[in-house]
């Protein structure tokens, strides 16, 4: 009872310091939530179109729309979170129930490559249409897990390491911790997102018209990059940020949503490099 009464009391001040009639905050009118889901439409129909046409077009209108979604509505939700009496007890509590909904809608996006890869692993008979059917299918040349796979795993776990070390930093106080902390994470996950372009240059596969294997590699793989570029743009605007003195040790929900997404992409990467990499791939077929 003791804890409800403090929040209550929390709440009642911030809605009187902001001068509404009630904890939370009422957002203006804003373009950004139609022109995302139209940005989110066109990349989506811009990745069929470059599967089955090679057309990139839509998949780069779509990108641009989605990164001036971001960049505008990080903008905006940055001016109010600097805005006194807005950003409430209430109303962070409400930001971290809503990143978790975030995250467990991206989990259920990874499910459903997840699903399609255990259909076709576990069951190659049903799509494959061969006498003697097999994962991966006859032709196909797997990369080897142990080597820019097993590295790329090694970088991710580590930049989870460091994103902790600078979460930790901030709340004790120690900023050079928190700048070099986020600095290190952001080169880690640049370095990842390089090492996946060398591999998919030198893939002895293709997406367009590649058959089943490479759309579901690509497919997973690809949109796990496509998160960790953007956690590593979450987390250079973070140091931006904790450079220009936009974090204090006890508000700093920024900095902790960009950590909970970054361990999100560091899960899934291991899933992927376990089915995926090692355990999907069987054995690589020798030249």
């Amino acid at each position: 009872m003791d804890t409800v009464t403090h929040e209550g009391s929390l709440a009642s001040h911030a809605a009187v310091s902001s001068g509404m009639k009630q904890p939370y905050h009422l957002v203006d009118p804003s373009p950004w939530p139609i022109v995302g889901a139209l940005g989110g439409g066109l990349l989506l129909a811009g990745v069929v179109l470059a599967a089955h046409y090679d057309n990139y077009l839509m998949v780069a209108a779509g990108g641009v729309l989605v990164a001036l979604t971001m960049t505008m509505w990080w903008r905006d939700v940055l001016r109010e979170s600097s805005t006194p009496g807005l950003h409430s007890p209430v109303v962070r509590l409400g930001l971290r129930y809503g990143m978790t909904l975030f995250i467990a809608s991206e989990v259920m996006f990874f499910v459903g490559f997840f699903w399609a890869f255990f259909h076709f692993f576990l069951y190659p008979e049903h799509v494959l249409g061969t006498s003697t059917p097999s994962w991966p299918p006859a032709g196909i040349h797997t990369f080897d897990a142990f080597r820019i796979p097993l590295l790329n795993t090694m970088i991710l776990l580590l930049s989870g390491c460091t994103v902790t070390w600078a979460h930790h930093s901030l709340i004790e106080g120690d900023r050079r911790g928190l700048l070099m902390g986020l600095g290190v994470s952001v080169l880690l996950g640049l370095t990842f997102s390089t090492l996946q372009a060398v591999e998919y240059s030198s893939a002895p596969f293709h997406f367009a018209g590649g058959g089943i294997y490479p759309s579901v590699f690509f497919l997973a793989t690809g949109f796990h990059g496509f998160h960790v570029i953007v956690g590593t743009t979450f987390l250079g605007i973070c140091w931006l940020r904790a450079k220009a003195g936009g974090f204090t040790p006890t508000q700093h929900f920024g900095l902790e949503a960009a950590a909970w997404y970054w361990h999100f992409v560091d899960v899934v990467w291991l899933f992927l490099f376990m089915f995926v990499y090692v355990i999907g791939a069987g054995v690589p077929a020798v030249e």
